[in-house]
């Protein structure tokens, strides 16, 4: 009695697996979440595959940051801020005024040496007119002392005359032929012609003389031209180094960039060297930490493609410049020193510098040591077609064999 009941079907279980075979099939049979999930896998396939085919013709790194020459300003003289011409972060051109000083006594020394100079050009103008009458003098001397030689010479030469005519007249008044008054008239002539021939050549050396006298005072007056000329030239440069020191009391940018960093307001008493600001230029690079075994296929002027983390969604281009001869601990304030101690090898990283092919211009600024990744073009890239080709065709197989799991009729 009890084994026929026990071997009876249950109502309940037989309408159950009767709404269950009459029913909705599963949710990931359904004909639409197939062509969705094909669809989607495609994508991710194709997402997937680009960053594949990236991995063997590129090499990139995350530990890379923007790096630029930092110019520090600072003044050349001392003295009380009167003007402060920028703001922090204001972009500004070469030759664009930042700071102004209190230019007062530096006008005041700039006239004082300049009236020094006046001076000094004066009294080189009177030593220049006495230096030329002095020159005047030597020439006057010579030529004396040259008139003077003439005379002499003449005289010699009257002298001369004058003895020869007194030995013919010795000789004749020993012979009786000319009277003793001829023979005194002879004998006065030769002895005032010897006379006037000492006295010529006295003054003649008395003029020449007076040449060499003429020319010390010449040599004296060049002197003193040389100098007034050399006090006059350093009153000249006394003034254009007082006019440097002027135009120092106007600070302007050195170069293209933006203000960093700015630490003086009006009425500040700055000293020389005094750290100021700082401007960024315009220039930027990155320097990207690469592994050593990253290096392999790295060379100068290959491409790059560089993404900065302050401008999501946008990729600069760029080249590779130079490779750092060392590794960056090589380099570092307390370098390594393996051989002391126990040694762990550690993959060293080496900078790489990097270079934008075009001005960067992005909505954001950008500045030495923020985040970016460059990835550097080490082979000839896959083609892009390629990769989603073999993307789809995976994809559509995958869909297929989806497809044919999902129409299969199930078994009893």
């Amino acid at each position: 009695m009890d084994e026929p009941q026990s071997q009876q079907a249950d109502p309940r279980k037989e309408s159950s697996e009767k709404k269950d075979d009459s029913g909705k099939s599963s949710f990931w049979k359904r004909p639409v979440v197939v062509v969705i999930g094909t669809i989607a896998l495609a994508v991710l396939l194709i997402w997937g595959c680009g960053k594949v085919a990236n991995g063997f013709s590129h090499v990139g790194t995350d530990d890379a940051f923007l790096a630029a020459d930092i110019v520090s300003i600072a003044p050349k003289v001392s003295g009380q801020v009167t003007k402060v011409l920028v703001i922090d972060n204001q972009t500004v051109k070469a030759g664009d005024p930042l700071v102004e000083i209190d230019p007062r006594d530096f006008d005041t020394a700039v006239a004082q040496k300049k009236a020094a100079q006046v001076a000094a050009n004066a009294n080189t103008n009177v030593i220049l007119s006495s230096f030329q009458m002095l020159e005047v003098g030597v020439k006057t001397a010579e030529a004396t002392a040259q008139q003077s030689k003439a005379q002499a010479d003449a005289d010699q030469a009257r002298a001369e005359k004058a003895g020869s005519d007194l030995k013919r007249a010795e000789d004749l008044i020993q012979r009786k032929i000319i009277s003793p008054q001829e023979y005194d008239t002879a004998k006065s002539a030769a002895d005032a012609a010897t006379n006037t021939l000492r006295a010529s050549v006295a003054k003649f050396e008395s003029d020449k003389s007076k040449i060499d006298e003429a020319k010390a005072e010449l040599e004296a007056g060049r002197a003193a031209l040389t100098r007034a000329q050399a006090q006059a030239h350093q009153a000249s440069v006394d003034v254009d180094l007082a006019s440097l020191s002027a135009s120092y009391t106007r600070i302007v940018a050195p170069v293209d960039g933006r203000v960093t960093r700015k630490a003086v307001e009006q009425g500040d008493y700055i000293q020389i060297s005094q750290k100021l600001m700082a401007i960024v230029p315009t220039n930027i690079w990155v320097v990207a930490n690469f592994k050593e075994t990253q290096l392999k296929k790295i060379r100068t002027n290959q491409p790059v493609e560089i993404s900065v983390d302050s401008v999501g969604g946008q990729t600069f281009a760029g080249r590779v410049q130079s490779i750092q001869a060392g590794s960056g601990a090589a380099f570092s304030l307390l370098p390594p020193e393996n051989a002391v101690g126990n040694y762990v090898k550690v993959v060293q990283r080496v900078p790489v510098k990097i270079v934008f092919d075009n001005p960067v211009e992005a909505e954001h600024v950008l500045g030495p040591g923020m985040s970016a990744e460059p990835s550097i073009e080490i082979g000839k890239p896959i083609a892009k077609p390629i990769v989603i080709l073999v993307a789809l065709v995976i994809a559509l197989a995958i869909g297929f064999f989806w497809w044919r799991a999902a129409s299969k009729p199930r078994t009893a």
